[in-house]
């Protein structure tokens, strides 16, 4: 399958299928593992606005960036134009290639606060961050992450298509969008249907899908079905950061290859590593436990991985538990 190479602006994406921001996962540690494994672009956490403004010390703890880790675009999150210009201002400063503002989330104390999928209710205020967003970093793209509708009842998409259209009309981009509605969260299937006539819509800008890309073949299948410029794979990519690898052989006409137990301990270990580096081995080994739980998957007795990985509480919890799991393959110090 031939793939066009991804852009977003003045910015070289390449493979069409990037890492999402995703809160509680898309840390540095994530995106390296995923980088390592094919991923080309990828997304921060999201980050609220209003934080990023504080004394730098809180800012070094919030943001956290590497030089393997570009193109990186960090996510903003927040519900006053005027802060969120600022907090893009600081993000160039920093020195990331793209600032995505984030639309979408559907979490409910965000919601709460009138931030991220509930400005799908408020299309002119979301029109007014994307405007000052756009002049306060003028030389950075600026991308919108969006939900298909904030809910099926009511104006339905109607609040899309205005944020969309108005979003490049302002100098967007890019807009990456997720095929369900807010109310949805990640339940149901995507509205692939959806995407494709977004694309339709917008044929000489820059759409990303995302919704539903859980296996390699899901993220070609993307690209084929609906058009969409590139997929941003958010839930597939946890505890399976190899499917970047595998989507880049699928498009190729290769066969995508599973990892092997020792591949499997020595990618965990190294996930491990660079948290343990990043934010210390107390913080590592609770982060790596939900980590874990997801990596259990690809375990070929997962539900007894689960388990496992579920009970770990402690270092050496983590270091028996990759023991009993993975066996004696090739090891790598962990947690010193």
């Amino acid at each position: 399958m031939t793939l066009k190479p991804l852009r977003i602006a003045g910015v070289e994406v390449g493979f069409p299928a990037v890492l999402a921001s995703l809160a509680g996962y898309s840390d540095l540690a994530h995106r390296l593992v995923c980088r390592s494994l094919g991923a080309p672009y990828a997304g921060t956490e999201a980050m609220l606005a209003h934080m990023l403004l504080t004394d730098n010390k809180l800012r070094r703890r919030l943001v956290r960036m590497d030089e393997a880790d570009h193109p990186v675009a960090g996510q903003l999150m927040g519900a006053e134009p005027e802060v969120m210009a600022r907090a893009a201002a600081v993000l160039d400063e920093m020195g990331f290639d793209v600032v995505d503002l984030n639309f979408a989330c559907p979490v409910k104390k965000v919601l709460g606060r009138g931030r991220g999928g509930a400005l799908m209710l408020k299309p002119q205020l979301a029109l007014d961050i994307v405007r000052a967003v756009v002049r306060a970093v003028p030389g950075r793209p600026v991308t919108v992450k969006l939900r298909r509708a904030y809910g099926d009842g009511g104006r339905g998409e109607e609040p899309f298509w205005k944020i969309a259209r108005g979003a490049f009309d302002a100098g967007a981009a890019a807009v990456c969008v997720h095929a369900r509605t807010v109310e949805q969260k990640y339940r149901g299937r995507a509205d692939w249907d959806f995407l494709a006539r977004v694309k339709a819509a917008f044929p000489e800008r820059t759409v990303i899908g995302s919704g539903d890309a859980l296996r390699a073949a899901d993220v070609l299948e993307m690209i084929r079905r609906t058009g969409v410029d590139g997929v941003s794979v958010a839930r597939g990519a946890i505890g399976n950061p190899w499917i970047f690898d595998q989507a880049r052989t699928l498009a190729a006409g290769g066969e995508a290859r599973q990892p092997g137990l020792a591949e499997q301990r020595a990618l965990i270990e190294r996930h491990f590593e660079l948290t343990n580096a990043i934010c210390g081995a107390r913080f590592a080994v609770k982060k790596m436990r939900r980590f874990s739980i997801h990596y259990a998957g690809l375990h070929p007795q997962p539900a007894r991985a689960r388990a496992v990985f579920i009970a770990v509480r402690t270092l050496d919890d983590w270091r028996a538990a990759l023991e009993m799991l993975y066996g004696r393959g090739k090891r790598e110090a962990i947690g010193e």
